[in-house]
Formats: C-alpha cells, structure tokens, sequence
C-alpha cells in the first residue's frame, strides 16, 4: 500500500513538472517546432530519472540495465533526428528551394507608385510615434496610473489614412489586479501624415492582451484552442469600424521539418471578447495589412536574392548576389502595406542596383531596377544640409516626386522631435533640398531638379486668343503680397487675371469701359498678355503698343 502511495505521489508530481512546463512555456504540439523536441526530451529524461529511482540500482547495474539502455537510445534517436532534420532543412542541402520560396516580379515606378498629397505622406517614424503616444499618456490623468502604452506601434492603413496603432497594458502586476476585471480601457491612433494623436476609448475593455495573465494572455489564449498552430510575430490592429484585434500569422514549413518558413493560416482574435476566427492567408479579410511580418519578408527576399547560383556561390564567389540594404519602410498602396527597402550587391558598396515592394498580406513582391544611393547615403547627405543643426535622418521612405524616385526623409532633433524634411534624388544623392514644412522642401527639390536639368519646363502650346467688349465685373485681390483685378467681359463668362505689377493701367477702367485683351486660357482664369493696347512691361509700367509675340 505504502508503495502504491508512491508510485501516485511521483506520477502526481511529474504529471505536475509537465503541466507548468507546458503552461509556461507553451510549446505547440507539433513536430515543426523546436520547443515540441525539447518537450519530448524532457520527458525521455524524466522517465529515465523514474526508471532508475524505481529499480534502485547501483553504477554497475545501470550500464548493465537493458531498459535504461532503451530509454537513452530512444534520447540519443530524438536528439539525432532532430539534428538531422535541422542540416536537411537548411538551406546548405535546399538552395534552390528556399531561392523559389518567394516569386518576384519586375515592377514600373511610375506606375505602381502615385505620386502623394502632401495630407498622405507618412511624417513619423516609430520612435516619433513613440513619443507622441507617450506625451498623449501622459495628459489623461484618468489613465496614467494605471496603464502605460505598449511599445508595438503597428503601421496600417484605417480608412485609407496611414496610421500607427498601440494597445495600452497594465503599468505593473498590482495595476492588472485592479484594473483586470474592466480590461484594458482603450488603445492609441496616431495619423502619421497628420500626426494627430488619439486615444481611442473602448464602450468594453480588452480582455485579451500581451500584458495580460493566466488564460487572458494572448498567448496562452491562443495555444489553448490552437495547440498545434506555431505562431509568428503577433500584430495589433483595427477593423475599420475601430474594433481592436490581434492578428496571429501562422507559420508554414516548406522544406524538411524546420525549413522554409512562410504564413498559410492567419488568425483573428478579438481583443475584447477573445473570440477566434481561423482563415486560409488567401483568404483573410482586406483590411488586415501585417500577415507577413517585415523580418519574414526580408529574409525571404535575401534567399531569393543570395541563392541563385546555389549556397556554395552565396558564400565564396558570390556571382549575381543582392541582398536588401540594412532597414526598411513602410508604404500604402491600394489599401494594402508594403515593406520597402533598398537592394544591394553583398560586395557592400555604397549605391543600390534597385529596390523592393513587398506586400504584408499577400507576400506579393516586385523590384524596381532604379541604381542610385543607398539609404544610408541619402541619410548622411540629408544630414550633410543641417549639419549646423546637428539633427539626426530617419530611415527615408521612397516617393514618387513628379516622376522621380526620391527619398523623403525626416531631421529630427536631439529631443527626437521632428524639426524639418529632406528629399534626396535617388539617382543623383548630390540633389538634396530642406525645407521646414514638406510644401517648401518639395518645392525646393522640384527648384533644383529644373537647374540640374533632371526636369524640364513643360512647353506652352496654349493658344494665343484675343477679345474686345465691355468690362462687366471687375474685383480686386492679394495674392503673396501682390495685388490682382479679376474682369469679366460682356458675352463670355471667361474671369482674366490682371496683376496690377504688370498692368498698372487697370486702375483707369471700370464697369462699362471697353477693352481689348490678348491672353491665353486657364484652369481657373485666363493668363493676360496684354490690355487695351498697353503691353505687358518689365518695369511694371507699361509701353505703348502690344507685346510683341
């Protein structure tokens, strides 16, 4: 009897060991992931601890005992298929395999890529965002002693507005105590063109979250119904009516037990209900931008960029070998996120062969053969500007800027707050222009690309009309400083546009007064050339006689 006491005391307690294990370590069951091998491990060696604890043998009896022979050769075949999976999974013996991983199409700049209004062009990068969604913290004193927010900062698009968005979480273990019954109040929306910061307060609290314990933890919650799912890289997001959700890639091996990592499940977990929806990444919803994460797609493109010629070439001769530049972006485009970055020979030169758009959803992948400066060039050029200034470039994002492909990068000062904008030509670094708003640094570049013959003036073809009746409104204005008479004509309801520096004989007519006006049409008036016979003088004047066309 005491025996049997025993015998249910030491199965109690390793059935105990394996439930914490399990419960904190939280290993998928499934023959993919490393932690389901160290789970096995740990069971052969508990059961080899057991076997000798029950027969109680001596140093000789255990190299003489079949039964501990078997256990350990059973740990000696799990640590070995498990090592030789890794080598035949690798991509040392699957080159091929993993270059095909990703499939990459030739892209046209100026086409896939619209030039922006000012109002879209993402201004923050991810530490700005950090401290504005800090100082947004900081003033709700309802909040801020309990919760603080989390670092996560998800870029996507909300309502076709390029956005980052950020859970709260619980500001210590005795703040989730209190507060956990409630949930987590609300999360932050900051506009990354707009920078408006918002925190966005929820009618429930989430209830499933990373800062959360025991079964509300996002992760446990998820391996809980899912025990056989292998997780990537989780991400916070909004649907568009603002509903809070955690999006949960799945992994998929392509090759051999450990290898060729892509995504062929996502699942969707509602933040405040933890309620799950499990869908095919084909056929995930459109809103959701991050099934693949920026790393994943990086690494996927360094396969297909370093393997072509096999992994021995990869390694010595390194013929046709890209690889993407250090750090990446992020850019909107059809509802969707793209991860932009630079590509590079491994050689670590400094210029680019081209650059990719990867798509975080799809995992839709097109280069662009552009050579020109590396990021880092283009950061250090921008630097170069307001060197007096001592700010600090931001990783560029890649704009379409009247046909050009341009770096747009933002100077930040030592507080990390931004101070002013840069564009950078790609092709030509040397063309760099500052401003302290993105109008004047775009129209600064646009300057310099007219004097370094990149862009030219288009041509008139407008054509040449004249007319002569009677003035029959006529309206004054002030345009940057300057002032203006808008007329109107009997029997036309053209409006032509008369500036008092070119025309100063305009003070003289009036409503009824007939004129005689050369111009050429607008879109939203008429460009004068000349009136009444007084043409058009360098000296604001006038001369008599018409201009001479």
């Amino acid at each position: 009897m005491k025996k049997l006491k025993t015998k249910l005391l030491i199965a109690v307690l390793v059935i105990l060991v394996l439930g914490i294990y399990y419960y904190t370590a939280l290993p998928a069951i499934n023959i993919h992931a490393t932690e389901f091998w160290v789970f096995l491990v740990i069971l052969i060696i508990l059961a080899a601890l057991l076997f000798v604890r029950k027969k109680n043998l001596d140093r000789y009896e255990l190299k003489e005992s079949k039964g501990l022979r078997v256990i350990l050769g059973l740990l000696a075949a799990v640590v070995i298929v498990y090592l030789a999976g890794t080598l035949l999974s690798s991509p040392v013996v699957n080159a091929k395999k993993y270059q095909q991983l990703m499939t990459v199409e030739n892209g046209e700049f100026t086409t896939d890529i619209e030039e922006l209004s000012f109002d879209q062009i993402p201004l923050l990068d991810r530490d700005s965002a950090t401290l504005l969604g800090n100082r947004k913290m900081g003033s709700m004193v309802d909040m801020v002693s309990q919760f603080e927010v989390d670092g996560l900062y998800s870029q996507i698009n909300y309502n076709d507005r390029p956005v980052r968005v950020s859970p709260l979480r619980y500001a210590s273990l005795i703040k989730w105590f209190t507060n956990q019954s409630e949930g987590i109040p609300a999360y932050i929306m900051i506009d990354m063109a707009t920078q408006d910061t918002e925190l966005v307060k929820l009618d429930d609290g989430m209830k499933y979250t990373a800062s959360d314990h025991f079964n509300r933890n996002i992760y446990r919650h998820l391996r809980f119904r899912y025990p056989t799912y292998i997780f990537n890289d989780l991400s916070f997001e909004v649907d568009e009516e603002g509903v809070p959700y955690w999006i949960c890639p799945v992994r998929k091996y392509n090759i051999g037990l450990f290898g060729g990592v892509t995504i062929g499940r996502v699942v969707l977990c509602n933040a405040i209900t933890g309620e799950t929806q499990d869908y095919a990444v084909e056929d995930a919803p459109q809103w959701i931008d991050r099934a693949y994460s920026a790393d994943l797609l990086v690494q996927l493109y360094d396969y297909y960029g370093t393997l072509k010629h096999g992994f021995l070439n990869s390694v010595l001769g390194q013929k046709d070998c890209l690889e993407t530049t250090e750090g990446y972006n992020y850019l909107a485009i059809d509802d969707d996120v793209w991860v932009y970055t630079g590509v590079t020979s491994v050689s670590g030169d400094q210029s680019n062969v081209g650059f990719v758009l990867m798509n975080q959803r799809t995992m839709e992948t097109r280069f662009y053969e552009v050579e020109g400066a590396t990021e880092a060039s283009a950061m250090s050029s921008a630097e170069g500007q307001v060197q007096n200034l001592h700010y600090t470039a931001t990783f560029p994002l890649l704009l379409n800027i009247s046909g050009e492909p341009t770096y747009f990068i933002a100077l930040k000062d030592d507080a990390g707050l931004v101070k002013m904008y840069a564009m950078v030509n790609v092709q030509k670094y040397q063309i760099v222009a500052t401003g302290d708003t993105v109008s004047k640094c775009e129209e600064a570049y646009t300057d310099l690309m007219y004097e370094n013959g990149i862009k030219e003036t288009a041509e008139d073809t407008r054509e040449i009309r004249t007319v002569t009746a009677p003035i029959t409104k006529i309206a004054q204005g002030v345009i940057e400083g300057n002032s203006h008479y808008y007329i109107m004509l009997e029997g036309s309801d053209e409006i032509f546009d008369i500036p008092v520096v070119d025309f100063i004989d305009i003070i003289r007519f009036d409503v009824g007064d007939e004129v005689t006006i050369e111009y050429k049409e607008g879109n939203q008036s008429n460009t004068v050339l000349s009136l009444n016979g007084v043409g058009k003088s360098e000296n604001g004047t006038g001369d008599d006689g018409m201009e001479e066309q």
